[in-house]
């Protein structure tokens, strides 16, 4: 996936989760954020990031950001960049080879998945979670407790038992961390269901990417490790 009219700032201030103001071409600039996580450990004072220009003349903010520099890091966080990215992937056979139908925002249970993907063979439910907390070269999700989360994973839990192939999707949004974990200093009670997801059949993929100012592409699988806290 790749954008358009991409420019690079410095990050000033992040007044609300929806709002950033930021150092474009020597001017400050009202931005909009494209993630409303908490992001504290990437927009720091100064941060180099980059803003993609919006083309639509009515919006109160004339730019969104769409990546930040994290030291050698550089990491898209723009939260509808791992599903576009994942659509991509999965339509090019990146998951099963030779898809027949990939859908986006299935009903399923009292949720939407992301996406239904079908081969000749087999039918599978993804869940797709974009991840760009990243520490001492392991990223880590989630970035802020997430009920919601917890619920999709149940949701795979019931699509495993009916049957169906079910896959937890992390889209890391950067390249060069070597393993993924559950951030269980954050929300242990994630992990857990996400264990609870794994012994009743729904496989655990994390995925890196290739990453630059305006574009990002699933790369390869990254080892997913469940350190301290596996409840036997």
């Amino acid at each position: 996936m790749t954008y358009d009219r991409v420019c690079p700032g410095y990050f000033i201030s992040r007044p609300n989760r929806f709002v950033a103001w930021v150092e474009i071409s020597g001017k400050v600039e009202k931005c909009h954020v494209k993630n409303t996580g908490r992001c504290k450990e990437l927009l720091t004072k100064r941060a180099q990031v980059y803003v993609q220009q919006s083309d639509n003349p009515s919006r109160k903010t004339k730019y969104d950001i769409i990546a930040v520099k994290k030291g050698d890091f550089l990491i898209n966080m723009d939260a509808q960049a791992p599903n576009r990215a994942a659509e991509e992937w999965l339509k090019a056979g990146g998951l099963l080879s030779h898809p027949t139908q990939v859908r986006r925002e299935v009903p399923y249970g009292k949720s939407r998945l992301d996406f239904y993907l079908e081969t000749i063979e087999k039918k599978v439910f993804i869940e797709v979670k974009g991840v760009t907390l990243e520490e001492n070269g392991v990223a880590r999700f989630p970035d802020a407790p997430t009920q919601r989360g917890i619920k999709h994973i149940q949701e795979l839990c019931r699509c495993a038992e009916e049957g169906y192939e079910a896959v937890a999707l992390f889209v890391i949004q950067m390249k060069g961390v070597h393993s993924m974990t559950p951030n269980w200093d954050t929300h242990p009670e994630f992990g857990y269901a996400l264990q609870e997801a794994q012994r009743k059949g729904v496989r655990i993929l994390a995925m890196d990417c290739e990453v630059t100012p305006d574009s990002m592409v699933i790369s390869r699988e990254i080892p997913f490790v469940w350190r301290e806290k596996f409840e036997s």
